[in-house]
């Protein structure tokens, strides 16, 4: 059977005191809403139907930049959850399946728990809801059960003394045949103390009908969502924790677990070392082996096997590190390529560059490529000697085993093998320096009297 999702995500999120829609809050360097997909997506929807509001131009854009094919409907005036579904109507006209409905701002649903509700489906409940039970139910809304089979939902703000003492709640996860969900809302009207139209309704009019309904429940963790500032810090603090235990779990080593940050798309190989205050940010893979060592911060990269990171060393997006490669203390990568076992150990830039394999950088050498205007490229070649606190003034090739003097500034290609010295000529005046520090001194002498 196809399966379509609708995800909800036209909320304006006043408590997050924010002119940022709520959706696109972000946990682990990716937007609530693109979790909240990234979820659903292991069960290969035939259509996907985002429907926004506050912000709509925002959230169509960052829903299109992570799949061009879903459809974003808007929904310009908030009359509740059953009235949003039903702008994605006329986008699902023609699919013949189940529709799963979701929420932009509750990113940690998983695929297996949406697979175990089209399971219920299958085995012949007309609507299934995704219910949890709540530490504390608060202004959730509560799951009223006949047996197997679920009675009503009825939200808190309208429930009795005794339906608040259910415990069983409501996501708001729901799964049902398209059309007939479609048609429940149809009957859906607005009698209750918001005036809205409720998704809620529907478990209640389907049992009218002689249909079924049924609950599939999950951890509430699973269900968190994300209203307030609180709610985000939670939330990332959730993602963290989880992320931490899976790649331990994969066979990488965590040294302090709690100081390390991952990005919703890090990938970490077997037999990584992770040093204490390591921040991943969006788009790294470490291979197998390597040791990524303390205080060190990665975006955009890629570190091969038995590469040594850090302490304190920056990659920066761009950075493509060969195997063996060491980057040390202080030292920023950037938009380059380092080959097989080079090495930048101390207080270096490297940016829109190549550093062939074997080459030695030396402390202090930096590729000057930004002219103001224009971005330019260097080249260092295999094997070379790039002697400390050189400066490589791009564009400009230091050839395959050749060295530069320390302290200079190389403004022009470097042959294989050749020596580049770009610096004054040293001048010794014999007893200069003491002669000038015996003038100083009397100067403050008179000054002081």
């Amino acid at each position: 059977m196809p399966t379509a999702l609708i995800v909800l995500a036209a909320g304006q999120g006043s408590r997050m005191q924010s002119d940022l829609p709520k959706v696109l809050h972000r946990v682990a360097h990716a937007p609530l809403l693109i979790h909240a997909l990234r979820g659903a997506e292991g069960l290969s929807p035939e259509r996907t139907v985002i429907v926004a509001g506050h912000g709509g131009d925002a959230v169509e854009a960052a829903a299109r930049d992570h799949d061009e094919g879903l459809v974003v409907v808007r929904q310009e005036e908030q009359l509740g959850t059953g009235h949003a579904v039903l702008r994605a109507r006329a986008a699902l006209e023609g699919f013949s399946g189940d529709v799963i409905v979701l929420y932009g701002d509750t990113p940690f649903i998983r695929a297996e728990t949406l697979e175990a509700m089209l399971d219920a489906r299958r085995n012949g409940a007309d609507i299934v809801v995704l219910g949890f039970e709540a530490e504390d139910p608060g202004r959730y809304g509560r799951l009223v059960v006949e047996g197997d089979r679920l009675d009503r939902i009825v939200e808190a703000r309208d429930a009795t003394a005794e339906e608040l003492g259910v415990r069983l709640c409501n996501s708001g996860v729901m799964c049902a045949d398209a059309g007939l969900m479609f048609d429940l809302l149809d009957r859906v009207g607005r009698d209750n103390a918001a005036g809205e139209y409720y998704l809620t309704d529907l478990p209640g009019l389907a049992r009218a009908d002689g249909l079924t309904t049924r609950v599939v429940t999950c951890p509430e963790a699973e269900t968190m969502g994300v209203n307030t500032r609180t709610d985000l810090a939670m939330a990332e603090a959730a993602f963290q924790a989880a992320t931490r235990l899976e790649v331990m779990a994969t066979g990488a080593t965590l040294t302090a677990p709690d100081t390390v940050f991952f990005a919703h798309d890090t990938a970490i190989g077997r037999d990584v070392t992770i040093e204490p205050h390591v921040i991943f940010g969006p788009g790294v893979t470490v291979e197998s082996g390597a040791t990524i060592r303390a205080f060190s911060h990665l975006e955009g990269c890629h570190v091969s096997d038995a590469c040594v990171i850090g302490p304190y060393a920056r990659l920066r997006p761009g950075a493509e590190l060969d195997r063996g490669v060491r980057v040390g203390n202080f030292v920023e990568v950037k938009a380059a390529t380092v080959q097989e076992g080079a090495k930048i150990n101390h207080l270096s830039y490297v940016g829109d560059a190549e550093v062939g394999a074997g080459a030695n950088i030396g402390a202090g050498t930096i590729t000057c490529n930004y002219d103001g205007v224009f971005k330019h490229r260097t080249v260092i070649g295999a094997g070379a000697f790039i002697g400390s606190n050189t400066a490589l003034v791009a564009p400009v090739t230091v050839g395959a085993g050749a060295m530069t003097g320390s302290g200079s500034v190389v403004t022009m290609d470097v042959p294989d093998g050749a020596l580049a010295l770009g610096r004054a000529k040293q001048v010794n005046k014999d007893g200069f320096a003491a002669r000038l520090m015996a003038r100083l001194r009397a100067a403050r002498a008179r000054k002081t009297n």
